[in-house]
């Protein structure tokens, strides 16, 4: 990436030859350019909010920022990028959206997520830090900035503009306003799961900003929660986990099951936690953010709950579902199986087969299906079935 300073390597993470997909785009460049040509002071705190794959850190490293990211695979990403280019280890601070903010900015640099909950809750987060003379830049794509995402900037720090868009990205500028009253944080958000889905049927759920479906269940969860497979699956992951209702449902009808949630969100992970706990489920289980199952032993798993998404922030990508399914062929015991709920037209039966030699149709309707895949080996001596 050319910026203002010289150009940059970056790479996205985990590092695929094959990935066509770049590690910026035109408004990382267009707030980079923003920033120089306008002399934007950065000296004091500066604060990163969103960068997706370190670019805006990277550029930025010489002005020693803090990055705050809610993806696992965003801050590999960036401290891949800064070693590339030579930054000294704790020139960029690296932080998640769990971690406590900084107690004072003196310029806020936005990647607009593509979740409006998430950028509300880290401006309400980030707020008491903010004073009448930072500065406040937001930056996205044309197509991810919206009157909405304007009015939660004007509404959480003080009145707001866009730029002229170039290259189909446009700028947020925003002047803050150290009286104005702002609302509460509505995060996490919980609910009640509604009945006929399982053992978690009218059970307590947790969001945190960025969830999917963080006030509702949505359709895919609920069928698969109608069709899981029975007690008795020894070692479980909770792949992408999300709030965690799937391993939880798993924990509460089988409390000897020894369930791994697992999400490259931190956000997702802290909700699955919350809802575990607020279910009092007696059962162990395991909370890590991570690449999926990477750092998972060989063999170690009997079962792997799956709904994997096929979508990178803007982009339409079956790289996620092929990653995940890769690693749980790795981390499944011979006989061990892998559930997947997909949309139909995403073809999963196709990868399952290539990968397991083998897949088998669950249950479906006119949206959903939920494929069963089999490692080869010794079959598990559970006597495990399906509801």
């Amino acid at each position: 990436m050319t910026t203002p300073w010289g150009e940059v390597e970056l790479s996205r993470f985990p590092e695929d030859p094959r990935d066509r997909l770049r590690a910026w785009d035109a408004s990382d460049a267009y707030l980079l350019r923003h920033l120089a040509e306008e002399g934007v002071p950065l000296t004091g705190s500066v604060v990163v909010v969103g960068d997706r794959w370190g670019a805006l850190a990277t550029a930025l490293a010489r002005h020693r920022p803090t990055q705050i990211t809610d993806s696992f695979l965003s801050q590999e990403a960036s401290r891949a990028n800064l070693a590339r280019a030579g930054v000294e280890p704790g020139a960029v601070r690296l932080l998640t959206t769990q971690d406590p903010p900084p107690q004072r900015v003196d310029a806020l640099l936005v990647r607009v997520p593509k979740s409006l909950a998430l950028l509300e809750d880290q401006l309400l987060r980030l707020a008491p830090a903010v004073h009448a003379g930072t500065v406040v830049v937001g930056t996205g794509m044309v197509k991810e900035i919206h009157t909405s995402t304007l009015q939660l900037f004007e509404r959480i720090l003080g009145p707001t503009r866009t730029s002229p868009a170039q290259q189909k990205a446009r700028l947020i500028f925003c002047t803050p306003d150290p009286a104005l009253e702002r609302p509460a944080n509505p995060w996490p958000y919980g609910y009640t799961l509604p009945d006929g889905v399982g053992a978690v049927s009218g059970r307590p759920v947790v969001n945190h900003a960025g969830v999917f479906c963080a006030d509702h269940l949505d359709i895919g969860t609920r069928f698969f929660l109608q069709h899981l497979p029975g007690p008795g699956a020894g070692r479980v992951v909770d792949l992408g986990c999300g709030n965690g209702v799937v391993g939880t449902a798993v924990a509460l009808a089988d409390p000897s099951a020894e369930v791994l949630f697992v999400d490259e969100s931190f956000q997702a992970v802290a909700s699955a936690e919350a809802t575990y706990k607020a279910n009092g489920v007696p059962g162990h289980a395991e909370f890590r953010v991570g690449d999926g199952l990477a750092g998972v032993a060989p063999g170690s798993v009997d079962l792997v709950l799956n709904n994997p998404p096929f979508h990178s922030h803007q982009a339409t990508t079956d790289a996620t579902a092929w990653r995940m399914f890769t690693g749980a062929r790795r981390a499944l015991r011979p006989g061990g199986e892998l559930w997947v709920i997909g949309n139909r037209h995403l073809g999963y039966h196709v990868k399952l087969r290539r990968l397991f030699g083998n897949s088998e149709l669950v249950a479906s309707d006119p949206k959903f299906v939920v494929l069963r895949a089999v490692k080869k080996g010794q079959v598990l001596a559970s006597g495990r079935g399906r509801r």
